[in-house]
């Protein structure tokens, strides 16, 4: 697993990433490591990608560039596997982070791996199971992106709420609008998750049947590269596996300066 002295390379398809998924991509990169090669790839040339020059200079990333030789032909991919193949037998990082939303690089995460990098994908939900799968770990952009966005208007609506009665109703109508557009969920259910997580809990459990919920997390993601409780709208597990409504719960403290430990068993 990567911790925060992990060193990762970083590289970006910007032919498959929207530039206002750029803080966020290295806020999440963050929490994996320290990125020390920050790399993204593209025409740039191309005046569709001008709006990326205050982004790129902002965040110390550099842009490489990569001609289309051909109409319709993304040479931007090719790039990337030669760079990240040179990275990787440098031996300068322990992991790498491959920002797309294309199939092509399923390959390429899978030969990182094998070579025994971590290998962290993010791009939208539209991504291929096949690059999911072949990564440590993704995160979806777009939804992480939706949840942040969601959180200060959630702030907001008790300043609402005080208002008179005769705007009761008020807050009702954006609920709605805010309910009518279909939003993109991760490949991997609820319902799917759940099923997981009784089978986890059933076979790794102690003779009274509790598990520490660290363990239960660390193996669902083993099995499902893309869960993050944030897709479910959750910043932390415990509440996550609380709102399954599956689980009794109990917390311990071993001493007053350490953290809680908490551990759940099936109801």
């Amino acid at each position: 697993m990567a911790n925060s002295d992990s060193r990762f390379a970083v590289l970006i398809d910007a032919d498959n990433v929207s530039v206002r998924y750029i803080k966020l991509i290295m806020d999440e990169v963050s929490k994996e490591g320290v990125a020390t090669y920050k790399r993204i790839y593209g025409d740039w040339t191309n005046p569709a990608l001008i709006s990326w020059k205050s982004t790129l200079v902002d965040n110390s990333i550099l842009p490489i560039q990569q001609y289309s030789y051909t109409t319709g032909k993304n040479s931007t991919d090719s790039a990337m596997i030669i760079d990240a193949m040179d990275i990787l037998y440098s031996g300068s990082v322990d992991g790498f982070c491959i920002v797309s939303s294309d199939s092509d690089f399923t390959r390429l995460a899978a030969r990182l791996r094998e070579s025994g990098m971590t290998v962290v994908g993010m791009g939208e939900s539209k991504t291929p199971n096949s690059f999911i799968a072949a990564c440590n770990s993704f995160k979806y952009l777009d939804l992480l992106r939706s949840a942040e966005e969601e959180e200060p208007e959630e702030q907001q609506r008790p300043a609402v709420k005080k208002k008179p009665t005769a705007q009761k109703k008020a807050p009702q109508k954006p609920a709605k609008a805010k309910e009518e557009p279909p939003k993109e969920e991760p490949k991997t259910s609820l319902r799917t998750i759940r099923n997981a997580l009784r089978t986890i809990v059933r076979e790794n459990s102690d003779e009274d049947d509790w598990i520490f919920t660290g363990k239960v997390g660390n193996l669902l993601s083993k099995r499902y590269p893309d869960f993050d409780v944030r897709n479910f709208g959750f910043s932390k597990l415990t509440p996550f596996l609380d709102s399954l409504d599956m689980f009794e719960i109990r917390t311990e403290r071993k001493d007053n300066a350490g953290p809680s430990l908490v551990y759940v068993r099936l109801k």
